[in-house]
């Protein structure tokens, strides 16, 4: 079994940074493609970005190109994601999650096969 463990959330006013992490345990995941999403209150999970296993293919979401980049540790078991120019919708709570069926599959949480708890981001006007 692999648990994914997020950190790095907080409360932060608009416009700063905050960058997110998500650790891995029980075993490796430097194989797996990875991705974040989140979900704000009310409304439903959202792809929020995506990195292949080795990195060297990233995906984000419309609303977040530009100000998040997400990036990975394999040597750490670790991914994270960098949030910059933090705005108030960005408020979520955010979580990690891993796919085994390609980096392509990974879009949808009901997708992946391994899923965080989350950590929550607030962001004030």
């Amino acid at each position: 079994q692999v648990q994914l463990v997020e950190s790095g959330g907080g409360l932060v006013q608009a416009g700063a940074s905050l960058r997110l992490s998500c650790a891995a345990s029980g075993r490796t995941i430097s194989t797996w493609p990875m991705a974040w999403f989140r979900q704000a209150p009310g409304k439903e999970r959202e792809f929020v970005s995506a990195i292949s296993w080795t990195g060297g293919n990233t995906n984000y979401a419309d609303s977040v190109r530009g100000r998040f980049t997400i990036s990975r540790d394999n040597a750490k078991n670790t991914v994270y994601l960098q949030m910059n120019s933090l705005k108030p919708e960005d408020t979520a709570v955010y979580a990690c999650a891993a796919g085994l069926k390609g980096y392509y599959a990974l879009r949808r949480w009901d997708d992946a096969d391994y899923r965080g708890q989350g950590t929550q981001v607030t962001v004030s006007s």
